[in-house]
């Protein structure tokens, strides 16, 4: 070869000043920081609660830790009006409870008008009895599980910890229900609540809706009275202590906690009830879980002195 050499090719590569990257630095530090304490899930999806498996409705959710062993379990009921609703809708719950040691199970139910309301019931207890069965398996206490539930799901839970024929069907003591939450709902009192709403409806010359709570609870006084947690309680049923969150500024919901909570203390029932202000019915539960919740405060005070007994 000639003396003559290849000529190099050199890119210039502009870097960000030091004070430029800084921030960059710190988001990244931030947003690491903010994951470092969440406790990895171990998810278990759409597991069937009825042998042979039935209704694709018929199925739970399980989150844990890895290598949970014998830790409160967190069962919880979706709202919707008993017609819509899934139990997928649940947030940061799953990782707000687990990362707080507890396993947190999430269910689903047939949906009205495809069944009955009492096939809602039967439901919930049986996926209530499925987690008491096989939770021991997924790393959960069988013994010790709080039941707590949203709108629609607030009632169910209610009537679940308070009408021990459901669980007692399906093999659930309420010696292990250690806690209920109902979280906003309405319907505790059902005669009340529908005597209350036709008389409204009547005074501002309003029709009756043609599927409203008098149609959904299967249309008779009895049926309406029966599916009423307030006509469930008795001290020596082994009934357990109650958190009822609800919303401040909403007079049913408010009205329905105040009837259920006093109705449990007259019957010498433990009940706390914690209105949350600045929030709505769907706010509410979807902040569940977060820190810094108001209502997440009370139910982790709630929970956690339950256990530390």
């Amino acid at each position: 070869m000639s003396g003559v050499r290849p000529a190099v090719r050199f890119t210039l590569v502009v870097l960000p000043s030091p004070m430029k990257l800084l921030p960059l630095f710190l988001t990244a530090v931030l947003a690491c920081s903010a994951h470092a304490d969440e406790t990895t899930l171990n998810a278990k999806l759409d597991l069937p609660y009825v042998a042979p498996a039935g209704d694709p409705l018929q199925t739970l959710d399980v989150y844990g830790p890895p290598n949970a062993k014998n830790l409160p379990v967190v069962v919880w009921i979706h709202g919707g009006g008993w017609q819509a609703g899934d139990k997928k809708a649940v947030n940061v719950k799953p990782q707000a409870f687990v990362d707080r040691g507890f396993v947190f199970v999430s269910v689903n139910y047939r949906l009205l008008p495809a069944v009955i309301m009492a096939d809602i019931f039967h439901d919930v207890a049986k996926s209530v009895g499925w987690v008491h069965q096989h939770i021991a398996e997924l790393g959960g206490d069988p013994h010790r599980l709080f039941v707590m539930g949203h709108s629609a799901g607030a009632q169910l839970a209610a009537l679940l910890c308070t009408d021990e024929r459901y669980l007692k069907a399906e093999g659930v003591p309420f010696a292990d229900l250690k806690g209920c939450v109902p979280v906003d709902g309405d319907t505790y009192d059902i005669p009340l609540v529908i005597t209350t709403a036709t008389e409204a409806r009547k005074a501002a010359g309003k029709p009756e809706p043609t599927f409203g709570h008098r149609e959904k609870f299967e249309g008779t006084p009895e049926k309406w009275a029966e599916y009423s947690a307030v006509n469930h309680l008795a001290k020596d049923k082994g009934i357990p202590p109650f958190l009822l969150l609800h919303v401040t500024a909403d007079p049913s919901t408010t009205a329905q906690a105040q009837r259920l909570g006093a109705e449990l203390a007259k019957a010498g029932l433990s009940a706390k009830l914690f209105g949350a202000n600045d929030t709505n019915h769907s706010k509410l539960d979807h902040d569940l879980g977060i820190e810094g919740d108001p209502a997440t405060k009370e139910l982790y005070a709630f929970v956690d002195g339950i256990l530390k007994r």
